[in-house]
């Protein structure tokens, strides 16, 4: 990987992330549960377009990206995390119809469970529960945490990640993904912190990540489909870890099939981190929207996305942050 991302200012790479990952996201959506090789048939020049598809309108965010929306302005109303707030906020999109949401999510999420024992008591019940949810709605709280420093952001992915997933695998998972985020904020290298990030990883479930999120391991060696966290996360890093720019990241990401969405938002946080906004094309943030079932029809833009990150990044833990429409 190359060097241009340290040019970025920390603001651009914060913006970058959190754009990055919606633009990963909707990029990604049309192709969900494809095949591997389709993105590529469509754009055979590598360069892609919103286009749509699979009941997506152009540059339309799924769920992944809307979950994120809601960490980060609960995040920002409360000046930190607020855990039965962001669960409350998950409950009422999820009661109002949106047009995609993770099985497993949805259970814990309308199960008529407590917000601090829904997700253990679902995987008490079906021993499943590492799933990449937790994942893909990172981006926000990442940035949020960034400049709390490594032991608060890891510490903060866990919580969050416990809302809706009681293995702590993913819980494990979405830690390292805020850490390699908050290196990668600094103008640092994010692959070059793996390492040492493992060592924070609980140690049931070290040697599982350091495979997947090794620099030998390939997509083509998941034991599992993408939608789980392990191959979801690395295939992500293998993305960023053998292209040059951020468009060049994404194409790989969604060219490997099946969870497109997921993979690509999370390559786009990482990505969107390393190089920047500036890198991200505009031909993928002028149509880039994101809608909130549930919340009084709010459709966010380049410019609302743009607005929370920079407030995410400004604020950790302090920043004051009126959410529009209620």
């Amino acid at each position: 990987m190359t060097d241009p991302h340290l040019a970025a200012s920390r603001t651009a790479r914060a913006i970058g992330c959190v754009v990055g990952s919606a633009v990963g996201d909707a990029l990604g959506a049309p192709f969900e549960f494809g095949e591997p090789g389709v993105y590529r048939v469509r754009f055979p020049d590598g360069v892609g377009e919103m286009c749509g598809g699979g009941g997506w309108d152009p540059g339309e965010a799924t769920d992944d990206t809307q979950m994120a929306v809601l960490v980060g302005e609960s995040l920002l109303e409360h000046g930190g995390l607020e855990p039965a707030d962001v669960f409350r906020r998950f409950q009422r999109w999820a009661a109002s119809d949106p047009k995609d949401i993770g099985l497993q999510t949805e259970d814990v999420l309308t199960g008529g469970d407590p917000w601090d024992t829904a997700a253990a008591r679902h995987f008490d019940r079906t021993g499943r529960a590492a799933g990449n949810g937790s994942l893909m709605r990172a981006a926000t709280s990442a940035v949020f945490y960034a400049g709390a420093g490594r032991d608060a952001s890891m510490a903060g992915a866990r919580r969050i990640a416990a809302l809706t997933h009681g293995d702590r695998a993913a819980r494990e998972g979405t830690a390292v993904l805020h850490e390699l985020i908050r290196v990668a904020l600094a103008g640092e290298d994010p692959l070059a912190a793996v390492p040492a990030t493992l060592e924070q990883v609980h140690g049931d479930h070290r040697a599982r990540w350091a495979t997947v999120l090794s620099d030998g391991w390939h997509p083509d060696d998941a034991t599992e489909f993408n939608g789980a966290a392990w191959p979801c996360f690395g295939s992500a890093l293998w993305a960023l870890r053998t292209t040059a720019s951020f468009e060049e990241s994404l194409a790989a990401a969604i060219d490997l099939g099946g969870d497109t969405d997921t993979v690509a938002a999370v390559t786009g946080a990482l990505a969107g981190a390393v190089y920047g906004v500036e890198a991200v094309p505009e031909r993928w943030t002028a149509p880039l929207h994101v809608p909130l079932p549930g919340f009084g029809g709010r459709v966010l833009r380049l410019s609302e996305l743009t607005g929370l990150a920079v407030a995410l990044a400004g604020a950790p833990g302090r920043g004051q942050w009126v959410r529009p429409g209620g």
